[in-house]
């Protein structure tokens, strides 16, 4: 149980790591970026993907370490054996998905569970983070105004359909 203590701070602390990094590594060039708002927002989002995706791949690669190659836990329901499998397991848990179709058993369920909150604060560190940036962006969206649109404003609602 110390062992799986252990491997859940360690595991808990790189991913905050690599989250922090990926986001302020974002911050820092967003801005440099030449490129239009929403090609921005979409960098952010698809930033945080790709630090969710790394975390995932991180607890998968302790699962796999634990249990496969130390024998420290194991799991239940649908034989888990390759590195996919354990990455697999990891990402139904970091998600909170819990599809019950592999279950942790002794030791591992304590690092499953630590995963599950793992993964809740981070993908809640996510939005908030993607919120501040379409806070900052969106404004600078372009106005397309058409004709629709100054006929609607104009109070001839009778004619707004039919121009272009």
């Amino acid at each position: 149980m110390i062992a799986a203590m252990i491997a859940a701070t360690v595991l808990v602390a790189l991913t905050i790591l690599i989250h922090y990094e990926v986001l302020r590594i974002t911050s820092a060039h967003l801005a440099e970026l030449p490129v239009p708002p929403r090609a921005r927002i979409i960098v952010v989002v698809s930033a945080a993907f790709v630090a969710h995706t790394l975390e995932v791949w991180l607890y998968g690669g302790g699962y796999w370490l634990l249990s496969a190659q130390l024998g420290l836990g194991g799991f239940g329901g649908v034989p888990v054996v390759t590195l996919e499998d354990y990455i697999y397991f990891s990402a139904v848990t970091y998600t909170s998905l819990g599809f019950g179709d592999v279950f942790p058993a002794s030791h591992t369920r304590l690092i499953a569970g630590v995963e599950s909150l793992n993964g809740l604060v981070l993908i809640g560190w996510s939005a908030s983070f993607t919120y501040l940036a379409m806070e900052r962006y969106w404004p600078l969206h372009p106005v397309r105004r058409t004709r629709r649109r100054h006929a609607a404003a104009a109070g001839d609602t009778a004619r707004a359909p039919a121009a272009r």
